[in-house]
């Protein structure tokens, strides 16, 4: 099933809606029953969710980082040309490495991405590590970023399960990951708590050491100060953990308390 977001690749994902366009379909879809389960890539679903379709697995967590792919047969950047760039998380992080190149948007799937890129129109683009191991593609990443370097977005890596309340969801018994749901619920808790979404340069990584996640929180405010910071709390409590952590920063920030 192609939906909004999938269709629409000439304005970045801000402009025409933000994440909600890539579910709208198949969430109709499984209201009317045409489909028992929808599958998507955790980090493109929006915060609120219907409650009538919940989240009822997740997928073990791929790597979580970010990665740049070079044109074919090139490696080094050109920086006469425009790093390809479809996430303001990702660009402000990369301006930040790179100080004085230029990141322009890019839509289309990984493919689609790459073939512009190798046509020559990018010097490289960036994008998620798992998307690219998924497909087979990994001899094409030139450079992979630490999850210090760029805090990858909440539940990068994370494939999620969707249906109707109250649907049989036994079959999903062994896929299902808990680490992988503690920690995602701690990472949207810490966007949802900022307003964050498409438009928002925010991020949150978590960890489970133990029997805590360690969360990294990202934020960009509209002076595009940066601010980040890590707390840590009970993995059983992430909902918790990431609302503090967005309130403690907005203090920071000075815009809350």
């Amino acid at each position: 099933m192609k939906t909004t977001g999938d269709k629409i690749l000439d304005k970045t994902l801000d402009k025409i809606g933000g994440k909600g366009l890539f579910v709208k379909e198949l969430d109709r879809a499984l209201l009317e029953e045409k489909v028992d389960i929808t599958v998507h890539s955790f980090k493109d679903m929006p915060m609120d969710i219907d409650d009538r379709l919940p989240i009822v697995a997740v997928s073990k967590r791929e790597d979580p980082r970010d990665v740049l792919v070079l044109p074919k047969g090139v490696d080094e950047i050109d920086f006469g040309k425009p790093i390809g760039c479809s996430s303001l998380r990702r660009k402000i992080q990369i301006e930040k490495i790179y100080p004085g190149c230029t990141v322009e948007p890019i839509r289309g799937n990984v493919l689609t991405r790459i073939e512009k890129l190798d046509r020559g129109e990018y010097s490289a683009i960036a994008l998620a590590y798992a998307g690219l191991k998924r497909l087979g593609l990994e001899d094409r990443i030139w450079r992979v970023f630490s999850t210090d370097e760029i805090v990858p977005a909440a539940c990068q890596g994370v494939v999620a399960v969707q249906a109707r309340k109250g649907f049989d969801i036994s079959f999903l018994a062994n896929f299902h990951d808990n680490d992988s749901w503690d920690v995602s619920v701690a990472e949207r808790s810490f966007i949802k708590a900022l307003n964050g979404g498409c438009s928002s340069p925010s991020a949150a990584f978590g960890v489970i050491q133990d029997n805590q996640i360690i969360l990294t929180g990202f934020y960009v405010d509209k002076n595009n100060r940066i601010f980040k910071m890590t707390k840590a709390g009970d993995r059983n409590q992430g909902e918790a953990l990431g609302y503090n952590l967005a309130v403690e920063m907005l203090k920071g920030m000075g815009i809350y308390g």
